[in-house]
Parts: structure tokens; C-alpha cells; sequence
């Protein structure tokens, strides 16, 4: 796939731009987006993430845009499974609902540039070692046995600061009580981070932990740096949007987590398929290339990817459903609020 440096120039621009918009017309002024703002925005990053797919069909072939799409609708669903740890650390550091737009919007910066060094990192290694397919397979695999160990994700549950975070808290000097949208603030002559501050530290820290299977779950589908880096971007843009769409519906999502799972062991498979096609280790068929399984073509990978989706949310929202049912008749209490709606 040959991208001309002018398209390279063209897309980081506007992916530069829509981040810069969203700073501007939304999160500079602190509120709290409505249900029918945050519908508006997802729908349009969605329509631009899909016309962008159509531009990669019309420049490069059908090919490299199922590349793309696939990537893309992965990254995405692993993004919704991001939104579950963005939720426990909002709760766990009190974050007002009209500050947590800028959260948001920060953490996706620095997530995006971190995954932008990850990429480049990872395509450097896949073009001098065919070994790094065998990693990134092993990290998936694993990856989808702890996520299927894990069995999803609990309103109840709450959130586990890791080292990071702890060394921040233990050796910054930090105030109880948020100031308006401020990340530092000064008091009695001395500079203090808000609470806003450390929240952001949470997010950004909890990225690197995400990136680590987003990446090479996204070069078991395609290995062309572009399609990558894009996928990667917008299915990041417009997270801040849809995390106000489905806040407090996350929960109903009871079998997410097995559905990631599949789909990263099967990405996990595919290049462990793709490695040994590749194959330069020695005591691996000798160092010889082992073609006895064939590759999986990348049709079939987004209709694993799409039908395991389906099959996930269809199954979630059926157990909701049937769980409030059931809450009901053991309270002999008639629905109400959103135990009302999941019993549709």
C-alpha cells in the first residue's frame, strides 16, 4: 500500500483538527453534554470513520479497506470495553459530570499519541523480526484468556489504583476538593494538582495498559502502518461522546467481555497462522516457513469480527432484560426506572 506523504500530512491535520474542535466547541466551557448532543456527535465520528473507509475502498482497492473496516470495528469494540474502566475511575475520584468532558478529551489525546508511538515502534519490529507475530499472538491469547477469566465487568465494581497512580498521590502535593476545570492550583504560596489532575494521571496510566492489547490486536489484521494508525484514531475520536451515550447502560453489556475474548484469540490465532507462514525460527520447522494451515483471509476475520459483536450484545441485552424481570418477581414490585426499560 503506497501513501503518499501528502496523505499522511492531510490525515494527521484533520485528525489534529477534530481533536482542536472538540477542545474549542465543546470542552473549553464546562457542562454536562445532553443525551441528544452526545447521539449527534457519535453518529457523526461513526459517519466519518465509515466514509474514510469508503475513500481507503476508492484509493487503494476493496482489500485493503476490509483491512480497515475490520480494524476499525475491533479497536471500537475495544474501546466500549475501555469506557467500563473510565466509568470506575470517574466514580472513584468524584469527578463532577461537567468536568469530565475535559477528562475525556485529554485522555483520548494522550492515548492517541501513545498508541502513535506503539504503532511505529511495532512496525519497525514486524519489519526486522517475523518473531514479533509470535508475541503479539501470545499477548492476545492471553489477553483473551483473562478477559474470559475475567467475566466481564460489575456496576459494583470499584477501581484499583495502580503503581503510577500511587506514586503520584504519595509524592505530589494534591488538593481534597476540585477548582473549577483546574488541573493545578496555587495555596498559600505553595502549587498544588486538583483532583482533576490525578484523574487524568488515572486515565492516561490505565491507556498504556489498554494499548497493549489494542496494538497487536490491530496488526493481526492489517500490517500496513496507515490503516493502523487511522483505524486506531477514529475509533478513539468521538469516544468522549458515546462514553455520555452509554454511561450507565454499560452495565447491561454482561457478556462484552466474553465477546472480546473471542475476538482477540482469534486475532491471536490468525497470527500465530500469519507467523508460521513467516516462520525464521530455528527451532520452528527448522527455521522453514509452514504453510500446512492456510491464512486467514481478512473477509472472513470481520465476519468473525461482526457476528461475534452481534451475538454479544444480542445475548447481553436478553439477560438484562430477563434479570429484571426476575428482580421484580422476587420484590413482587412493580418496574420502575431503568429496571422498567431493560425489562423492555
Amino acid at each position: 500500500m503506497d501513501v503518499p506523504f501528502w496523505v499522511w500530512a492531510v490525515t494527521v491535520a484533520a485528525i489534529v483538527a477534530m481533536l482542536v474542535f472538540d477542545l474549542v466547541a465543546h470542552v473549553r466551557t464546562p457542562h454536562a453534554p445532553t443525551l441528544r448532543e452526545s447521539a449527534g456527535w457519535s453518529a457523526a465520528y461513526v459517519a466519518i470513520a465509515i466514509l474514510f473507509g469508503f475513500l481507503v475502498w476508492w484509493g487503494w482497492g476493496a482489500g485493503f479497506a476490509g483491512e480497515y473496516f475490520a480494524g476499525y470495528v475491533t479497536e471500537k469494540s475495544l474501546s466500549v470495553d475501555n469506557l467500563f474502566v473510565f466509568v470506575l475511575i470517574m466514580a472513584a475520584f468524584g469527578v463532577p459530570r461537567e468536568l469530565q468532558q475535559k477528562v475525556l478529551l485529554f485522555g483520548i489525546t494522550f492515548a492517541l499519541a501513545l498508541r502513535t508511538v506503539f504503532i511505529v515502534v511495532g512496525a519497525a519490529a514486524i519489519e526486522q523480526f517475523s518473531w514479533v507475530f509470535y508475541l503479539f499472538g501470545a499477548i492476545l491469547i492471553y489477553t483473551a484468556w483473562v478477559q474470559a477469566r475475567s467475566g466481564g465487568h460489575s456496576e459494583d465494581e470499584d477501581y484499583q489504583e495502580n503503581a503510577v497512580l500511587r506514586f503520584a498521590r504519595k509524592r505530589l502535593r494534591t488538593t481534597d476538593e476540585y477548582h473549577s476545570d483546574r488541573l493545578s492550583v496555587r495555596l498559600d504560596g505553595k502549587r498544588y494538582l486538583t483532583p482533576l489532575a490525578i484523574a487524568l494521571i488515572a486515565i492516561g496510566t490505565a491507556d498504556i495498559i489498554f494499548a497493549v492489547d489494542s496494538i497487536p490486536a490491530i496488526f493481526g489484521l492489517t500490517q500496513e502502518t496507515y490503516l493502523v494508525f487511522t483505524a486506531n484514531a477514529f475509533s478513539l475520536l468521538g469516544l468522549r461522546q458515546l462514553f455520555f451515550l452509554i454511561d450507565g447502560l454499560l452495565d447491561r453489556l454482561v457478556y462484552l467481555s466474553y465477546g472480546l475474548a473471542v475476538i482477540l484469540g482469534f486475532i491471536g490465532v490468525k497470527l500465530v497462522i500469519h507467523a508460521l507462514h513467516k516462520n525464521e525460527v530455528p527451532f520452528i520447522n527448522g527455521g522453514e516457513y509452514v504453510t500446512v494451515i492456510p491464512e486467514v483471509p481478512i473477509s472472513v476475520s470481520l465476519a468473525v469480527i461482526l457476528v461475534t459483536l452481534l451475538v454479544t450484545t444480542v445475548a447481553s441485552l436478553a439477560r438484562s432484560r430477563r434479570d429484571a424481570r426476575e428482580r421484580v418477581a422476587e420484590e413482587g414490585m412493580p418496574l420502575s426506572g431503568v429496571d422498567a426499560e431493560r425489562a423492555g
